[in-house]
């Protein structure tokens, strides 16, 4: 079977891919299976040697371009946003290598009579299921994460990233060992078949409700999980907080990659005595940006993934709209390509999908609270709990209104980070596992332990 994707911005017709048969697939993974004894065999450090290899070649400029170019033709990342992307690959490396020595350190407990060794071991083969959204970043911190701690990798990109995995498993593949990085292409069923192969982790990032796919399937052989699902990050801005900055970080982090981010602002929750202000700084700030053609380097926003992408959102703020939300700027289909500007809409509330469901577009929804408590409130009362932010005078209170949210990542007058080996983690039903740092790096390991008697002599 063979699939042909469109290039988002101009809906011109790409190069088919032939898609993974199932033997195709059983294939990859053997061959995955019969590399990883000796690849676990190796030594952190040296396993880091190759993955260096592999840095120096995504570093250079012109594999840079080639990737960034294909990711923008792919999915419409505007350019330099692309070429942002790729070149984190090879900046990244030396930090999961830091990562990587750190969790493959034992440790020794027990007591006065017994001695327990602690050590840790790769699980064996992981498979990667990638997003289409962040075709490069995603993976690679899922792939780094698993072939530093001595697992070989199949990776299935996304049916509307298959070029740029195809790309990037060929850079890992010439600098590997054989058999340690494969690939297959496809769509669901392919990663279906992926899941249900010899495999022992499945590392997905995607949506809720293939997560729950992946997750009954992984049941039959209780193959392990590491899940990065979806969210509905809340935005709080309270008195006191610098509303310049606040305006800013609202309208970048709602719009940024058409709002094709799973951490990006979904929803934000302002105080009244604010909200006017508020708005009219966000609407000035959302002005400001340039949507267009994503191979300019002026451009800062570029069409959705998918005409079907672009309605979901359009449903949502259809609703929105029937609903009585106010819509300080209206978001407007451009063509050709999928591309819908950016929307402002006020008064959103719970009832409406787009104050409780993960849009994925580039709007702006503002709801007004009373107080912190009805903020906390709303921002807790989805079944998301990937990320949030909270803005507002500096200290105890604030921190008070940041413990108080269910997402395991939090920004406090800022954005949220996983900066210097912090864990990249859900909560609820978006994630299950996490990444990026030591703890996340023994997600792709097995702790086991060795026990032996303390032998105590007596003095004669």
């Amino acid at each position: 079977m063979s699939f042909q994707p469109l290039n988002p911005a101009t809906e011109e017709a790409l190069p088919a891919l032939s898609w993974s048969s199932s033997e195709e697939i059983d294939g990859v993974v053997a061959r995955a299976r019969a590399a990883q004894p000796a690849w676990a065999a190796l030594s952190v450090e040296q396993r880091a040697e190759y993955l260096r290899q592999f840095a120096a070649k995504a570093a250079d400029p012109v594999t840079v371009e080639r990737l960034a170019r294909s990711v923008t033709q792919e999915m419409g990342k505007p350019i330099r946003f692309s070429r942002a992307e790729a070149k984190t690959m090879a900046a990244r490396v030396e930090g999961f290598v830091e990562r990587a020595r750190e969790a493959a350190e034992g440790e020794t407990t027990g007591s006065s009579t017994i001695s327990v060794e602690v050590e840790w071991r790769p699980l064996g083969v992981a498979a990667v299921i990638a997003p289409w959204n962040y075709p490069l970043s995603t993976p690679n911190n899922l792939v780094l994460s698993a072939l530093l701690t001595g697992n070989t990798v199949v990776l299935k990109p996304s049916e509307f990233t298959p070029r740029t995995g195809a790309i990037y498993c060929d850079l890992l593949a010439e600098a590997l060992p054989t058999g340690v990085m494969g690939v297959i292409q496809g769509g669901g069923s392919e990663g279906a078949h992926l899941v249900k192969s010899d495999v022992d982790i499945v590392a997905f990032t995607g949506s809720i409700a293939t997560g729950q796919a992946i997750m009954r399937a992984a049941a039959e052989t209780m193959t392990r999980l590491v899940l990065e699902l979806g969210g509905k990050d809340s935005m709080i801005v309270l008195p006191g907080a610098d509303l310049d900055a606040a305006a800013k970080h609202a309208a970048e982090q709602s719009l940024r990659n058409s709002g094709q981010v799973c951490v990006s602002v979904e929803r934000v929750l302002v105080h009244t005595s604010i909200s006017a202000e508020l708005e009219r700084r966000i609407c000035a700030w959302v002005k400001k940006f340039s949507v267009g053609d994503p191979m300019l380097e002026e451009t800062e926003i570029g069409p959705m993934v998918s005409v079907r992408q672009r309605q979901l959102v359009l449903d949502q703020l259809d609703e929105a709209r029937s609903a009585g939300a106010r819509f300080l700027i209206s978001g407007e289909i451009r063509g050709p390509g999928f591309f819908l500007t950016p929307s402002v809409v006020a008064d959103v509330t719970d009832a409406m999908r787009l104050g409780s469901d993960e849009t994925f577009g580039p709007v702006v929804a503002l709801s007004t609270v009373a107080d912190a408590d009805e903020a906390v409130r709303q921002a807790n009362g989805t079944c998301y709990g990937l990320g949030a932010s909270v803005w507002g005078r500096e200290g105890p209170e604030l921190d008070d209104v940041a413990a108080r949210i269910d997402a395991g990542m939090i920004g406090i007058n800022r954005g949220l980070s996983a900066a210097g080996g912090a864990p990249w983690v859900g909560w609820k039903q978006s994630g299950f596992g996490y990444t990026r740092s030591t703890a996340g790096m023994r997600q792709f390991m097995q702790p086991r332990t060795v026990a032996r008697d303390v032998l105590s002599h007596s003095p004669s």
